[in-house]
């Protein structure tokens, strides 16, 4: 026999049902104390601003898409992936530079980000480009710990810092200063040899960040450098030839494949840490051949001038912009968008956030 249900039953075991899922959604996040972060432009939020460096993205037509639209050292048109991780882990809504003058007690409580634009895991790169090198960035974590002490006592900072998720995206540079258009340390290293070094010393950096209390690290891989546009452009003397150079995407993809490897097993040495690799490989491959599935028109060049070869300096009020920047994949010529990094930030979300819950086995 058919039983019908009053209308006002049927809309409460609806909203019951929302509920349910809401809650099961909310509870399966992983709770985090604080964003810590390291490495490269891709998540260096404004330190830049206080380094004497050509390496600055503190003017207009930077962060046209930013809250207030306000250039604040972030190399894009608007936020970067640890604002918006922070943001879907209730943290926070954006995550400021270490080196603000301004920055409050409440905002180092919840994490900073120590990254530095044109920075690598080769202390040489960020040296071409006097910038904050990773040595200079875990003093820099050493004096923020001790300031946490300060205003939080020790016991309550090293429970932040025990809590925190630590971002670190570096690697691209070292390649593209380093190796591919400034050659310096092809006279001592094979790309093999090179891709091995740069692994070392990411052993070696999150060794330390350990020591000092770090637990929950995420690291990212390389992106198709070779179909970065600068890449495009400094391979092939016609500028509007823009094809992705193919061995310098096989040696992003050979990098990556050993660190997936390496991870696991630095894991295991490092009793209760959960060290994830995250790939941005794919995720932005996918982009560049799939662009109509994510609102993509153009992605082969930048949207700020040509495309071909601007960024900090070069990219500037007086250059000629394109009509959507959410249309186009790159914003500069290096850096992606605020759309592609929404993209990224979301596959993020999606695979790795989830294995950081308590319940997920490792």
């Amino acid at each position: 026999m058919k039983i019908l249900l009053p209308p006002f039953f049927i809309i409460f075991l609806q909203v019951l049902t929302t509920i349910s899922h809401t809650c099961k959604a909310s509870t399966t996040l992983p709770k985090f104390s604080a964003m810590l972060v390291f490495g490269d432009s891709t998540v260096d939020t404004g330190n830049n601003n206080h380094v004497l460096t050509l390496f600055q993205a503190n003017h207009n037509p930077y962060g046209q898409d930013f809250p207030g639209q306000i250039p604040t050292g972030r190399f894009s048109d608007g936020k970067l992936i640890p604002d918006m991780i922070a943001s879907f882990l209730g943290i926070k809504e954006s995550v400021p530079p270490f080196l603000d003058p301004y920055i409050s007690n409440d905002e180092l409580r919840t994490g900073v980000t120590f990254a530095s634009a044109g920075s690598g895991f080769d202390d040489l790169t960020a040296a071409a480009a006097g910038v904050i090198p990773f040595s200079k960035q875990i003093l820099y974590f050493k004096s923020y710990i001790e300031r946490l002490k300060g205003f939080a006592g020790e016991l309550e900072a090293m429970k932040i810092i025990n809590g925190a998720l630590v971002i670190i995206s570096a690697g691209t540079n070292d390649f593209g200063f380093n190796f591919y258009d400034i050659p310096i340390r092809r006279h001592r290293f094979t790309i093999g040899g090179y891709q091995d070094f740069l692994q070392d010393r990411i052993k070696d950096f999150v060794k330390e960040l350990y020591d000092l209390g770090c637990r929950t690290m995420i690291i990212g891989g390389l992106p198709p450098v070779g179909c970065l546009p600068i890449q495009m452009t400094a391979n092939f003397k016609n500028p509007t030839n823009r094809t992705c150079v193919e061995q310098q995407n096989l040696d992003a993809q050979s990098y990556n494949q050993k660190l997936a490897n390496l991870l696991p097993k630095l894991q295991e040495s490092l009793p209760g840490s959960k060290i994830i690799y995250s790939d941005a490989y794919e995720p932005l491959n996918d982009m560049i051949n799939n662009p109509q599935k994510y609102g993509f028109v153009e992605t082969k060049r930048g949207c700020c001038g040509t495309g071909f070869f601007e960024t900090g300096e070069a990219c500037n009020h007086k250059t000629p912009m394109c009509g959507n920047a959410s249309q186009f994949l790159f914003w500069d010529c290096i850096h992606p968008s605020q759309a592609a990094y929404q993209h990224l930030a979301k596959n993020l979300e999606e695979k790795i956030l989830p294995i950081l819950t308590p319940d997920h086995s490792r």
